[in-house]
């Protein structure tokens, strides 16, 4: 594992406990309902086979549980902390959760029907290497579904920068009592790609059929894309 990686790791396993109540903190309760919306989307297509990655503590894993009752679910994650809350949670014992690391997956090729995600293209430090392996561990005609955040660009993003540069890591203090993980949390929102630069990322993956909606002034955006089948 690289450093830069196992600083990623670390960041979360300390977070864990209240990273769920710090999501809906930070999106002011919106962020269930977008983990649904990819899960609705993963499952459109009647899959059988489902990974979601950066499960954390199984948000969108469960909404696809919810959406597909009969199919098999995986939820993995790096963080062995995010694990074993998701463990003990409450409507989560019908899914395999797995330790991963989303740079090199321990599954087969063409396995899965949906690949779903929130949060984890930000974090790692091959993001290209992190595609392609999604593309390889899905079945022809599959989808990725990926909640992920943005940095602001449109007339606000000044004013929305300053918010998030103030407003997080002052939560992360006063809620998450880990203000260097949430300021992370900032600085690797606002350091990432521009939907159109990440769109052609998706697209040198081989993925097909590219989609993006944004949420949350545009700070949040749901994902979609399909490989060819």
């Amino acid at each position: 594992m690289r450093n830069e990686d196992s600083s990623v790791q670390a960041t979360f396993n300390g977070i864990a406990r209240r990273y769920d109540l710090m999501n809906r903190l930070m999106t002011l309760n919106s962020h269930a309902r977008w983990c649904k919306e990819v899960a609705t989307f993963a499952t459109s297509g009647h899959g059988a086979s489902y990974l979601d990655l950066a499960t954390g503590t199984g948000v969108i894993a469960r909404a696809i549980r919810e959406q597909s009752p009969e199919s098999t679910i995986i939820g993995a994650d790096f963080s062995e902390s995010m694990l074993e809350v998701a463990r003990t949670m409450e409507g989560n014992e019908s899914i395999d959760w797995q330790f991963a690391d989303a740079h090199e997956l321990p599954f087969e090729d063409n396995a899965f029907d949906g690949v779903t995600h929130g949060y984890l293209l930000r974090n790692v430090s091959d993001l290209d290497q992190v595609l392609n392996e999604q593309f390889r561990v899905l079945k022809p005609g599959g989808v990725v579904a990926a909640l992920e955040s943005s940095p602001p660009s449109d007339i606000l993003a000044p004013f929305i920068r300053l918010g998030m540069k103030v407003v997080i890591p002052t939560l992360g203090t006063l809620i998450g009592r880990d203000r260097p993980a949430y300021q992370y949390l900032v600085d690797s929102t606002l350091g990432f790609l521009a939907p159109k630069a990440l769109r052609l990322r998706f697209e040198q993956a081989g993925f097909r059929d590219v989609q993006v909606k944004p949420k949350f002034m545009g700070t949040n955006m749901i994902w979609t894309a399909r490989k060819p089948g």
